[in-house]
């Protein structure tokens, strides 16, 4: 397994308060980590706009937690979603959109943003969402 690994980073998270982390709805599907590096001394505005926008987001789904950093790359956010497959979150992402709020959170918080990834991850075999 040594063999494989080419480099390793740790980070510790704290979770918003006003985003507490869930188990998974329900075993299987998929999950979306999506990761923020903001612009320093941006995060509190971050989660002032946030705070909004899952509100609007917790219509069409339910958002399994959000943390930012403590120690180690500092300024940055992540978030995680469960979704079905491929399609649902397509879908729940396009209906968004029509929430009030929703448009108005992606206007304020993308100009903190100095870099962003999105990460689809599959449960493994062995693993208990499975």
């Amino acid at each position: 397994m040594l063999s494989l690994l080419r480099s390793r980073k740790s980070q510790i998270m704290l979770e918003f308060q006003f985003w507490p982390t869930h188990p998974p709805a329900s075993k299987g599907g998929l999950y979306e980590l999506r990761s923020y590096m903001l612009k320093s001394g941006t995060l509190l505005e971050w989660e002032q706009n946030w705070r909004i926008g899952v509100e609007c987001r917790k219509h069409h789904e339910v958002p399994m937690g959000a943390w930012f950093s403590q120690l180690g790359d500092l300024n940055q956010v992540h978030h995680l979603w469960q979704y079905p497959d491929l399609q649902v979150r397509k879908e729940v992402r396009e209906s968004a959109w029509s929430e009030n709020g929703w448009p108005e959170t992606v206007l304020n918080t993308v100009p903190l943003i100095q870099k962003m990834s999105s990460r689809i991850m599959l449960p493994m075999s062995f693993s208990s969402l499975k």
